[in-house]
């Protein structure tokens, strides 16, 4: 069983994408909730900014890059600012490989939690990495969302959302507007520098293309007449589902049991 696979297969229409797995990654935005994490993630994904704000329970994106040949895939988990279910969001935290933390520059409450939330993932995370051997690497961007308010409403200094990646050189802070989109496409330019992906995955430095481009974009000499000069595109899957809590359990357990450790010591990390 390759458990890899589980996240690593786009079908949409007529088109079939066959990720491999190690360019497959999931990128897991956490805050609490009226921080803009959501309105974050549509800028990144179609440039768009809604005033009209609707609570996230939780929502599932994938993008699809053909970057110099190389096919990418890279899918979005927007969590609830609730977080009703603590396991689940524990194990939103476990199958993530690049994080984003949000919080309100207006509210002083979202930057403690935003404090909390990178605790247990630093937390969380190594009990894992202590069973599979995997990187120590934890690319994270701590974000300070609405910085186009007034100064008179500011709750957090500068210094203090700095002084939480200071010590960490794969985690680095931003102050952005979403609804101005000023540093959005800074912070996930460095994101992905830290996680060490292309950084033609950035908004605005690939090529973006509809779906019905699908059976040709994983082709290695695919191109297109008017950007020929171009060689990165990204497409979004309008028909992508999360993967089932089972198989995200199954893909936890299989990295685990990969490096031959007993089925008894994986319980610390899903429960």
């Amino acid at each position: 069983f390759q458990a890899q696979a589980m996240m690593k297969t786009m079908s949409g229409g007529n088109c079939n994408l066959n990720v491999p797995a190690k360019n497959s990654y999931r990128m897991v935005v956490l805050g609490a909730s009226r921080v803009g994490k959501s309105s974050i993630v549509s800028r990144f994904l179609n440039g768009r900014f809604d005033d009209q704000y609707t609570p996230t329970i939780e929502d599932f994106h994938r993008k699809v890059y053909n970057i110099r040949g190389d096919m990418y895939q890279l899918d979005i988990l927007d969590t609830s600012g609730n977080h009703p279910f603590p396991a689940m969001r524990r194990l939103s935290i476990l199958t993530g490989d690049v994080f984003i933390l949000v919080f309100s520059l207006d509210n002083r409450e979202s930057f403690d939690e935003v404090k909390r939330l990178q605790k247990q993932i630093l937390e969380v995370k190594s009990c894992l990495k202590n069973k599979t051997k995997e990187s120590a690497d934890l690319p994270m961007v701590i974000c300070g969302n609405k910085n186009d308010h007034s100064e008179i409403f500011r709750k957090v200094r500068t210094d203090e959302g700095e002084d939480l990646v200071s010590s960490d050189e794969n985690c680095a802070y931003f102050e952005v507007s979403a609804k101005k989109n000023t540093n959005v496409d800074e912070m996930f330019y460095v994101l992905f520098s830290m996680a060490k992906l292309p950084h033609e995955m950035s908004p605005s430095l690939h090529r973006k293309i509809s779906i019905q481009y699908g059976d040709t974009f994983q082709q290695k000499s695919f191109r297109m007449r008017r950007v020929k000069d171009m060689d990165a595109y990204g497409m979004i899957s309008p028909f992508a589902r999360r993967p089932s809590v089972n198989s995200d359990l199954k893909y936890i357990k299989s990295k685990v049991l990969r490096e031959g450790q007993s089925r008894e010591r994986e319980k610390c990390t899903i429960q």
